[in-house]
This record gives structure tokens, sequence and C-alpha cells, in this order.
């Protein structure tokens, strides 16, 4: 019975643990990437604006969006986390099967996101995603890639769990290393859906890279960037133990005359 109850503490000493772990991966790939995404500000030959959301992909103001946000605009600049505004951007290229297309900026030295190829991606998988919803900047929120989708053309699609207001389209969607796996760019209104979205896989944007005659940054590898959350579990788990070698320590050379 005894055995049992210091096996439980030792299992919630590690799944608490884990949560901490979770947490802290979580934060690590907001606060990394958050400098590098942006919001797309977009003024329409009607005088209407609009607010979509970006993220930078190389040093040299190379960022990318949905094709929608910009489609038609007459003027559209980005502005920073920090609240800097760039000057005006310049529409690059756009892809012509998937709602995605390129923006540049005069900058350089910016802070980037890493794109990944999004050719593994399986439903399950977590994920985090910055954007802006209703303008609210640089708002983070969690979830699922709750499918991998193939429409009638051929074309995929990923549906995620994360909450996807307007003006998030064109939010990065990070797997658990911090990388861009897809890109937001729909979701299913109506009272009745409950987090039905839609991001483009991240295999789309990098195609549409090399063809604008552009190369992104190096990214790390996924070993060295999974390793600070690797190192935080395993030193829960010996902090877990080490408590618990100390509970059983003090219980065997306890009085038992003492209650």
């Amino acid at each position: 019975m005894m055995k049992r109850f210091w096996l439980s503490c030792l299992c919630i000493g590690i799944s608490s643990g884990l949560f901490s772990a979770e947490e802290s991966r979580r934060v690590r790939i907001a606060r990394e990437n958050a400098p590098a995404v942006v919001a797309i500000n977009v003024l329409y030959p009607s005088a209407a604006t609009f607010t979509g959301t970006g993220f930078v992909l190389t040093p040299e103001g190379l960022i990318a969006t949905n094709r929608h946000v910009i489609e038609g605009a007459s003027y559209v600049n980005v502005t920073f986390s920090d609240g800097t505004i760039s000057a005006e951007a310049v529409p690059v290229s756009a892809a012509s099967q998937v709602d995605l297309a390129l923006l540049k900026i005069p900058a350089k030295h910016l802070r980037t996101v890493k794109v990944v190829s999004s050719a593994d991606v399986e439903a399950g998988q977590s994920i985090t995603v910055i954007g802006n919803p209703r303008r609210l900047q640089n708002t983070v929120s969690s979830g699922l890639i709750s499918q991998v989708r193939k429409k009638p053309d051929g074309t995929l699609w990923h549906q995620i769990s994360a909450p996807i207001s307007p003006s998030s389209s064109g939010s990065p969607v990070f797997n658990r290393q911090g990388e861009v796996i897809s890109i937001a760019f729909a979701s299913y209104a109506g009272e009745n859906n409950q987090n039905l979205n839609f991001a483009v896989p991240s295999d789309y944007l990098l195609q549409l890279v090399r063809e604008s005659g552009y190369t992104l940054p190096p990214t790390a590898s996924t070993a060295a960037q999974a390793a600070p959350a690797s190192n935080a579990l395993v030193r829960h788990i010996q902090k877990a133990w080490a408590i618990l070698r100390q509970m059983i320590s003090r219980f065997r050379t306890k009085d038992p005359t003492r209650t």
C-alpha cells in the first residue's frame, strides 16, 4: 500500500514536470517568434481598411501573408510587435493554387521565423499560433493539427483547432520545435462551429519563395531547438525523484511513537 502511495507521488511529480515543460515550450516559441510576426495594414481604393497578419522570412524584409489579405489593395505597410511601422510594403508574388502571397519592405537585420517542410505533419500534432485576431497584436493560442485534408484538385489543407478570428489571416502555425509548418487562412463561421479552422501547409510557401527567387536563412537542427524543453523535463523528473527520496528517508527514520 505504501509503495503505491510513493509511486503515486512520483507520478504526480513527473506529470507536473511534463505540464511545466509544455508551458515553457509555448512561452519560448512566443518569446522567440513574436518579433517576427507583423500586422499587415491594408488601404483599399474605396478608403476602407483591413488588418491581417504576416511573418518575416528574411532579415532583408521578405514577408509572408495570405493572398486575400492584400488583394486589391492600393497601399500596404506593416506594424511590428514593438510598434514600429514600415515604409510601404510592395507585393512580390502570389500563389495561384493556394492563398499565399509575399511582400517586401526595405529593411535589414530583421528577426525571422524558421520555416520547415510540412511533408511529415500528421493529425494530432500540437501547434502554437501567433497572430492579430481583431487587431489584438501578437496573440498566442494553441491547439492541434485536427486533420490533413486533401481537396478534389489535390491541394492539401491543415485543419487546425487553435482559435482563429478576423485579422488572423496569415498567422504562422508553429510545431513543437517553434518552426512554421503552415499559415492560417480561413475558418468555418457560425455559432455551432467550434475551432474549425484551416491553414496552408508550409511546403506551398517554400515553393513560392523558391519560384520568386529568394533563399531563406538556414534553420537550426530540430534536436538543438528541442534541447531546452527536454532538459527542463529531465530537471523536473530529477527534482521530483529527489523530493520523493527525502520523503521516504524521513518516513523510515520517523519515531513510531509520534503522531
